[in-house]
């Protein structure tokens, strides 16, 4: 990585895909399209995102549906992609947890725990770390649509917490997290849903 700068100021922002039919069913991710709620819900929102040097988003379908939505070109970026929920993507947790309750518990209760088989938050957080450490280098804006348990990560990164944060932070849908990077370390600015944004 190159050095960083202590004059140089990045600015990242991150928003939340739309919802999808396992935001509603509380359901572990799988690559799926918006539902028609999270569609009709950007229809209201295009063109109300800052102007960014780098415009990013996540290869799932769900980011790429809302970046098209917000009326962004954005770049497929793997290190925004989703956790991987391994053997439970595209199930409930309710079906999930009646069937192996105590996998559930432990992967609740312990950060690095991934009984699924996939990332465990931990694997999350070391992922989006390194990600937000190459932006140091970034003079300017960053626009990113990902993830609500990528931004969880982010944002524990920025305050210095460790994973067991993630159970402390909420990221609801086109939801907009603003960061600032100056002198090498990450401060946060604002949490707000893009309906209130101005």
């Amino acid at each position: 990585m190159a050095p960083v700068s202590a004059g140089m100021t990045t600015r990242l922002h991150l928003i939340c895909a739309a919802a999808t039919a396992s935001t509603a069913a509380v359901a572990f991710a799988a690559d799926e399209p918006l539902d028609p709620r999270g569609r009709d819900s950007l229809a209201r929102l295009a063109g109300r995102l800052p102007s960014c040097e780098v415009v990013l988003r996540s290869p799932a379908r769900c980011a790429a549906e809302t970046a098209e939505g917000l009326a962004l070109d954005a770049k497929p970026e793997p290190a925004l992609r989703d956790c991987d929920f391994g053997r439970w993507a595209g199930r409930s947790l309710a079906e999930v947890q009646a069937q192996a309750p105590e996998a559930v518990a432990e992967w609740l209760q312990n950060p690095r725990a991934a009984p699924h088989g996939g990332e465990s938050f931990m694997d999350v957080m070391t992922r989006a770390r390194a990600w937000m450490e190459g932006l140091l280098a970034v003079d300017g804006a960053v626009l990113a649509v990902t993830h609500a348990l990528v931004i969880r990560a982010a944002i524990a990164h920025a305050l210095g917490a460790g994973p067991e944060a993630f159970g402390r932070i909420d990221v609801a849908p086109l939801t907009r997290t603003r960061l600032s990077g100056v002198g090498g370390r990450w401060t946060l600015a604002a949490l707000v849903p893009l309906k209130d944004d101005r």
